[in-house]
């Protein structure tokens, strides 16, 4: 006789047992997603913007007034015929001339650095008897301790686009505003720096393996330069529209070295080279950068162009140039065979 309203009650707890238990999956789930949503949020977060200082702050020289965007001189405010142009205070004298822009810089892989204490010298557009041909990125030995490399650039002046060549010194100096990537953002160089005798690698910019480089820190720094991406030239027009800094006259006025052998030598084995004219590849050159690191030339050493009125000036009060030369900043973190 109670047979009936027995399971009428079981049915009725059975039935609420499941909407609860229906229920608290419905939160589980929804808490699941809000947590996975948190941490997809978390790993798309750009880095903290107080990272500390940069320790590669101490490739540029003695800071200046700030990074400007104004226009180079206009055509007829440049030099005459046969007289220095306007970067001829920042950069070494102009080797090539044309008559049309370079193409926009490709976009390529970095090769791991070799070993430890090698620098990367950025891949560029020269100019041959075929037009403009690329001139591979490269590791480079470099001539002498602490030495940095600032980029060569192309430079609109007077009706005509002339290369200003890289250069060897104790700072970065002006390389015409060009984003050449790997640390190269167009002001200063973010891929590393000296520190004593050794060169430490800044991950975030660099294709780094840590069983052949064993210095290494990681630093996203917050460097804003106005430049085009993939620009390869500067002033004109579409070229990046920037004027040099203080501090790249006083890198300049400092001891700098020119290119070394090897570097001359590896930019014309490469004028050659059908897959690197740019009327061939569409911008898309066929050994973009490469892996074999180019030796050092220990005959080349800085020797001081200008003579500032306060003195030469560096990183630690003394001058040091195939020795030990400590440019401050914090060390990174060393990785060991």
């Amino acid at each position: 006789m109670n047979t009936l309203p027995r399971i009428a009650l079981y049915t009725s707890l059975a039935a609420a047992v499941v909407f609860i238990l229906a229920g608290s999956q419905s939160k589980f789930t929804s808490s699941g997603s809000v947590v996975s949503a948190a941490v997809a949020g978390a790993q798309d977060q750009a880095p903290p913007a107080d990272q500390g200082p940069d320790p590669a702050a101490v490739n540029q020289a003695p800071s200046g007034p700030s990074y400007t965007t104004e226009a180079p001189p206009l055509p007829d405010q440049s030099a005459a015929p046969g007289q220095a142009p306007d970067d001829s205070g920042y950069a070494e004298q102009p080797t090539e001339t044309a008559d049309q822009p370079p193409p926009p810089l490709p976009d390529y892989q970095q090769p791991p650095p070799p070993g430890d204490d090698y620098i990367w010298t950025p891949g560029y557009w020269a100019w041959g008897p075929n037009g403009y041909y690329w001139v591979p990125g490269a590791w480079v030995e470099p001539p002498y301790t602490a030495a940095l490399w600032t980029p060569g650039y192309w430079g609109f002046y007077g009706g005509r686009y002339m290369f200003y060549p890289g250069h060897w010194g104790m700072h970065i100096g002006f390389y015409g505003g060009i984003n050449y990537g790997f640390g190269y953002v167009g002001l200063g160089y973010e891929g590393g720096y000296w520190h004593g005798n050794h060169f430490f690698y800044n991950r975030a910019y660099n294709n780094i393996n840590v069983r052949s480089v064993h210095n290494v820190y990681s630093y996203h720094a917050n460097v804003h330069v106005e430049n085009v991406p993939r620009t390869s030239y500067r002033g004109g027009q579409g070229g990046v529209q920037v004027r040099p800094r203080q501090s790249d006259a006083s890198a300049w006025h400092e001891p700098t070295a020119p290119r070394m052998s090897s570097q001359v030598q590896h930019a014309q084995t490469y004028g050659g080279v059908r897959g690197q004219f740019a009327a061939q590849n569409q911008g898309r050159p066929a050994t973009p950068a490469i892996s074999k690191p180019l030796p050092a030339d220990r005959n080349v050493q800085p020797t001081q162009r200008w003579q500032n009125q306060g003195g030469s000036q560096n990183r630690g009060g003394s001058q040091n140039h195939g020795g030990s030369q400590n440019r401050g900043g914090g060390q990174g973190d060393q990785h060991h065979r």
